[in-house]
């Protein structure tokens, strides 16, 4: 397995890493955390108390983001919303900063979205500010989910739905780069509706612990637990294959997201046998060595077809790596519990924004 440097920052802050260097290098991580920390909640200070402004525009604004660096599963989530706000006839609009998007183009993430919601427009600006009022004025939207927005203050919103990713929900108790920490716990007191995603990879007792522990950061927030259900195999044109089309053959498989392990539970949970498994960087731009590298890497394996995230296909683009078959894995959200309370949550926000208006 070809590990990512984020797999390996995970390894040495968690302290799964052991030894001499690997205690130095967590020591020297401590001390750039003081300022990075600092930093942080004197800007949330700034916010609270009004010292920096928000502004409001005239649609409910519903944010989904993290607490935590990484891949939470903001994407699937965002889609969730997206179809239940388009299911009552509501005109939404995705915002997002647009990172490590190339020459003003989309980047994955939007490219991914476009395909699974080609009815929900995407403005993408690292103001987001301009982007909102952009998708007001020219979709003439009636709401706009914010993608990956919870630390993003400067835009009001009116409900913050925030997502915690079962295998580390806190960060490793450690503010970046000691952790994976985007700010302290008590950031998620903000927060109205906490998800636990991959609730599936926890036991019970240990998503009852995880709930405890939220319960007493954010005692008002709603709290709900998914799973990334596997729904099919996905060519790069769109065409859907079964997922058992390759159950009980050897497999390989590869992904530049930002939670690696994350898409090695979702191939476990469809009984594919991986015998390779690569990791890029999060965001990951493949180019051509790369491509012929990973149909080398296929080819010498003698595997039946190559597996990826929809992430990863939308810029790769093809259907085949050499002379094998190349598959993304789509997955959909399955709630596990907490489903009701959010969709009224979403609810709440529409209707009270449409009252004020009317």
């Amino acid at each position: 397995m070809q590990d990512s440097l984020a797999s390996k920052f995970r390894d040495l802050v968690s302290g799964k890493r052991r030894g001499v260097g690997a205690t130095v290098a967590r020591g020297a991580l401590r001390l750039a955390e003081v300022p990075y920390s600092l930093a942080v909640r004197w800007r949330n200070r700034q916010f609270d108390s009004g010292g920096r402004p928000v502004e409001r525009v005239g649609v409910p604004v519903i944010s989904i983001g993290n607490i935590t660096l990484g891949g939470t599963g903001k994407t699937p989530m965002v889609e969730w919303v997206c179809r239940r706000l388009r299911g009552r006839d509501i005109r939404v609009t995705i915002v997002s900063r647009g990172y490590k998007a190339e020459d003003g183009g989309a980047n994955d993430e939007a490219l991914e979205l476009e395909q699974k919601l080609p009815d929900v427009p995407h403005v993408q600006n690292p103001d987001r500010v301009a982007a909102a009022q952009m998708a007001i004025e020219e979709f003439e939207c009636q709401a706009i989910v914010l993608d990956d927005a919870f630390q993003h203050r400067r835009i009001a919103r009116d409900l913050d739905i925030v997502l915690l990713d079962s295998q580390e929900p806190f960060g490793f108790e450690h503010v970046f780069p000691r952790g994976t920490l985007r700010e302290p716990l008590h950031g998620l007191a903000r927060a109205d509706v906490i998800v636990l995603t991959r609730a599936d990879m926890l036991v019970p007792d240990d998503r009852a612990g995880v709930q405890t522990r939220v319960a007493r950061l954010a005692p008002l927030a709603v709290w709900a637990e998914c799973v990334h259900k596997p729904v099919a195999l996905v060519s790069s044109t769109g065409e859907e294959t079964p997922l058992d089309a390759v159950r009980g053959q050897r497999v390989g498989a590869f992904c530049g997201i930002g939670n690696p392990a994350g898409f090695r539970h979702t191939l476990a949970s469809c009984g594919y046998e991986v015998s390779l498994f690569r990791e890029f960087p999060d965001h990951h731009p493949y180019v051509r060595s790369d491509l012929m590298s990973l149909a080398e890497w296929a080819r010498q394996a003698e595997v039946a077809a190559v597996l990826c995230t929809q992430k990863d296909l939308v810029k790769i683009g093809l259907d085949r790596l050499g002379d094998k078959p190349l598959y993304a894995v789509r997955v959909g959200l399955e709630f596990l519990s907490g489903q009701s309370d959010l969709e009224l949550k979403l609810s709440e926000v529409v209707s009270a924004k449409w009252q004020e208006a009317g």
